[in-house]
């Protein structure tokens, strides 16, 4: 018989942030609306092998035609925020400066229902979501998108500032640079090393331009970036085992980080960072330190790690081990790995920090009374918000936690293989039903905590 265990109680601040967050391209639809311009990701899933099935976000959630009732839904499962994300080509088709209104009224009219419902705005400015008219000139490869990035983040915020204070401007760039040009898994679908190290510095090059532009328009009270972390920990207690995981977790989750608060790159090769390998170039360093006014950690899983003689580079490979409870996605579920992280970029950078996204998928479908139980992805989120409590316990200033995702979307390559909604999706229907797991979050939510 298996022991019982006292329940726990886990307990929040009044003010604390709960909220949910998505991504244009993978719920939006309307690829080819109003305006909107070709992205590099409507480009990469009419590229055969590229995505699951030949599957394409070209209708995905229809969103766009449909946020009014996604909004209902956010109320109905009590939101405090919702954390979007802004599509350059709806908005700047070109990549440049002329506008589409169109596009924009789009958010106007989101923010404003959002607004109505009391609900937080909370939008992210790039989602992975280029447009292709870019592409074609380079990309995140190219110095000068970070200039047109730059005019884009200015102009947003010129437009939808009077109502939005808060602001994201990239979701894990550490993704979209090293997935989309050094291993071609993610659009544009490039495999070119150089070139990958090469667009994060472009990457972090924009970061520094547009955060300086968005304060420029006096309209942002708060803005940072939401950072893809994951859990690092040695596999063993040698000394080289500790090094090779620190390089590990400077160069996965601090790489666009420390250059924003800090104006330098993280010691994660062998032998230091060689900045002419980024083409790094004279004034660039003070350009990228632009300091955050918060941080967003997007965490799901973690792992143990240790040296690697054979690899050059970083000197680190994941330790190989039994594997414990595992995702639909293959993610291992390691919940402590949310508190370490976020009591490592506490002490280390002192600002205030949302979880920008946690989460898991499980394919759990519809039982014979309509109704979609999900126990794994509750059983996952309990888990993992207690560690946020106890990170705030211990003494983090944790404002927010916004879920992944708030409804079964899209998922890149995956197409729609993976679901990690709260609310279940019929892709054939657009019918939207709540799961368990969209309850239990309410009820969290209405509670300011829940005993498991």
């Amino acid at each position: 018989m298996a022991e019982r265990r006292e329940k726990i109680r886990v307990s929040f601040p009044d003010n604390f942030v709960w909220g949910c967050a998505t991504a244009s391209y993978q719920i939006e639809g309307a690829w080819d609306e109003d305006g909107k311009s070709e992205s590099i990701w409507d480009r990469f899933c009419r590229t055969p092998g590229k995505v699951r099935n030949e599957e394409t976000g070209d209708v995905a959630c229809d969103h766009y035609h449909r946020y009014k009732d996604d909004v209902a839904l956010m109320r109905e499962l009590q939101l405090k925020s919702y954390r979007f994300s802004i599509s350059w080509p709806r908005t700047y088709p070109d990549g440049l400066s002329v506008a589409n209104d169109k596009g924009i009224d789009f958010y106007s009219k989101l923010i404003d229902e959002l607004l109505a419902a009391g609900i937080l705005p909370f939008p992210t400015l790039y989602h992975w979501d280029l447009p292709q008219a870019l592409q074609e000139k380079g990309g995140w490869a190219n110095r000068d998108t970070a200039k047109r990035f730059e005019e884009y983040a200015y102009n947003i915020v010129e437009k939808l500032g009077d109502r939005v204070k808060k602001w994201m401007i990239f979701n894990e760039p550490w993704v979209f640079t090293i997935m989309g040009y050094m291993n071609g898994h993610h659009a544009p679908g490039i495999r070119e090393p150089s070139m990958a190290m090469r667009a994060t510095h472009i990457v972090n090059l924009a970061q520094g331009m547009a955060a300086r532009a968005m304060r420029e328009t006096g309209k942002v009270e708060e803005l940072g970036t939401a950072f893809s972390m994951s859990g690092a920990t040695p596999a063993s207690k040698s000394q080289a085992d500790k090094e090779a995981t620190e390089r590990r977790f400077g160069f996965t989750n601090l790489w666009f980080l420390e250059p924003m608060q800090n104006g330098r790159y993280p010691d994660a090769y062998v032998g230091g960072t060689d900045l002419e390998r980024l083409g790094v170039e004279p004034g660039d360093m003070e350009i990228v330190k632009a300091p955050a006014d918060f941080i967003g950690i997007n965490l799901y899983t973690g792992g143990e790690f240790e040296h690697d003689p054979q690899d050059p580079n970083l000197g680190v490979r994941q330790a190989r081990r039994e594997p414990g409870e595992r995702t639909d996605f293959g993610w291992e579920v390691r919940p402590e790995a949310l508190h370490d992280v976020i009591m490592r970029i506490w002490n280390d950078y002192k600002l205030p920090i949302y979880v920008t996204e946690n989460g898991a998928s499980y394919d759990d479908r519809p039982n014979e009374d309509g109704e979609i139980p999900d126990e794994r992805r509750v059983s996952f989120l309990e888990r993992y918000i207690a560690q946020v409590a106890r990170a705030i316990d211990e003494g983090a200033d944790v404002r927010g936690y916004y879920l992944w995702s708030l409804m079964d979307n899209f998922e890149w390559a995956f197409g729609y293989e993976h679901r990690f909604g709260i609310t279940y999706v019929d892709f054939e229907t657009q019918e939207r039903t709540i799961k368990q797991s969209g309850y239990w979050y309410r009820d969290v939510i209405a509670n300011s905590g829940f005993e498991y």
